[in-house]
């Protein structure tokens, strides 16, 4: 499982031009899996998540987490952070999940990340959307499992 985490001030996805999930302060995460992926795995990235200290406290140092600052997470299925670009001019994709593995792992860690009281918001798998964000920093990490 991987993850690339950007702390924003604000986050939208949109299909077909609709909004269908919107964050204010938080972060925005793009989501992808690979064979292999574990639900364990994915307990373990909602808690790293929710635990991250990439928030500032009252002396500017990063201290606080989403749960200190009321934040929520908007997050994003991306199958291409799985892409290689090795070889030649297009990448291959053969590393990522395929849909029937990875949208059961996508939809628990939703789960996972709500059931630790954080506000979810989502684009939908395998859908063609637009993200605008709003960098707060700009902080992104990338996070693997």
């Amino acid at each position: 499982m991987r993850v690339v985490l950007q702390r924003v001030s604000r986050a939208e996805v949109r299909i077909e031009g609709e909004v269908v999930g919107r964050v204010g302060q938080g972060f925005c995460l793009l989501v992808g899996f690979t064979h292999g992926d574990t639900p364990d795995a994915v307990r373990w990235m909602a808690e790293k998540v929710v635990g991250l200290r990439l928030f500032s406290d009252a002396d500017g140092k990063m201290n606080l987490a989403l749960g200190d600052v009321d934040g929520g997470v908007l997050v994003v299925s991306q199958f291409t952070l799985y892409g290689n670009a090795e070889k030649g001019r297009r990448p291959s994709f053969i590393d990522a999940a395929r849909p029937e593995e990875a949208i059961p792992l996508y939809e628990q860690f939703l789960t996972e990340l709500r059931e630790r009281g954080l506000t979810v918001a989502s684009g939908r798998f395998g859908a063609m959307m637009e993200v605008e964000l709003v960098n707060d920093g700009p902080v992104t990490l990338i996070l693997e499992k």
